[in-house]
């Protein structure tokens, strides 16, 4: 039996002993009326031991998709194991899900604060405090997320390249990409790398809106992740994918070589040719139209879906091999 696996875990202070149900209440500031702001922590643990898996979302608090993954797994239950620990954090960053918006009242960013401080600013105290006292319990991280702003994500996993072992725990999640992306300095997956937890990081959608099919994807994905580690109660039943996961290791931004509105062709998750029409933009006059067309052949799994853009920014996300002298951008967690 591993430390993890032990009969008592301490989270907060507070003994979660094997067979246990508990909600427990992670509080770290107060708003300006001295009202508590508590982070709620849902953990259910089987009466057999086995690995923990600690599940996030809302580290961004306008990213609603990701909110209503863990909601929803929590509310169907599907969170109790057969064997071992889930701990479920639906809303990391109340605060920001509070204002609808995506950082802390001190205008951080908590996926950019990471390990944390214990005397830094707000986000950088909940990051710490997080770090030291939650996330060693885990085995496995899974994190939810969606695209900022107007951009609209496909559902897809994204993990570090050359992870031989987040690619097979990629491949049992099955969204319908998994992208590979480095990983970002003082985020949450860096600071997972660096202490040796696999992470799988979840993008699907886009900020202040819930879809449900990003939610089914989440959700479906969540039940083959636990079924693989053999976690998943019999009674529940993944639903089987379509097509195995596409990997996608290369992939760029297409961006406005114009500004003006922005008239979309096509759908998220869609695979393109070379030089097919993706969308136009056009000035409010009437006297400007410019075509955006593909630059090569692969899949879109990014749109953006703001009716107004500015040149240079990016409007598609696209598939890519690897050519001379070709940067890949970083991608935001």
């Amino acid at each position: 039996m591993t430390k993890k696996e032990e009969r008592d875990i301490v989270i907060l202070n507070e003994h979660v002993a094997l067979g246990d149900s508990k909600t427990i209440d992670f509080s770290i500031a107060k708003l300006y009326t001295s009202t508590k702001v508590e982070i709620p922590i849902i953990i259910e643990r089987s009466k057999i031991p086995g690995p923990t898996v600690l599940i996030t979302a809302g580290i961004h608090g306008d990213e609603i998709n990701g909110v209503e993954i863990v909601r929803q797994l929590i509310a169907r239950k599907l969170n109790k194991p057969k064997r071992g620990t889930i701990i479920c954090i639906p809303i990391l960053n109340v605060f920001g899900f509070l204002n609808g918006n995506r950082s802390f009242p001190d205008g951080r960013d908590l996926n950019r604060v990471f390990p944390g401080t214990k005397t830094g600013s707000l986000a950088s105290r909940v990051a710490y405090y997080f770090t030291k006292k939650i996330l060693p319990h885990a085995d496995y991280c899974l994190d939810f997320h969606t695209g900022g702003a107007s951009r609209f994500n496909a559902a897809q996993i994204r993990i570090k390249p050359g992870d031989n072992q987040l690619l097979e725990l990629a491949k049992a999640f099955n969204a319908p990409f998994t992208v590979y992306s480095n990983t970002i300095d003082k985020s949450y997956r860096k600071t997972c790398q660096k202490k040796g937890i696999p992470i799988l990081l979840f993008e699907g959608g886009k900020s202040a809106d819930s879809n449900k099919h990003i939610a089914k994807e989440g959700v479906d994905g969540i039940l083959r992740f636990l079924k693989h580690l053999d976690m998943l109660d019999d009674k529940h039943i993944p639903a089987t994918p379509e097509k195995p996961t596409v990997i996608i290791e290369k992939s760029k931004w297409i961006r406005a070589y114009r500004s003006g509105l922005l008239h979309v062709k096509i759908d998220c998750n869609k695979h393109v040719e070379k030089g097919e029409f993706l969308a136009t933009i056009t000035d409010p006059y009437g006297k400007m139209r410019f075509k955006v067309t593909a630059p090569n052949e692969g899949y879109i799994i990014n749109v953006n879906q703001s009716p107004i853009v500015n040149q240079g920014d990016a409007i598609f996300h696209i598939s890519t091999q690897k050519t001379a002298n070709t940067k890949d951008e970083e991608m935001e967690d």
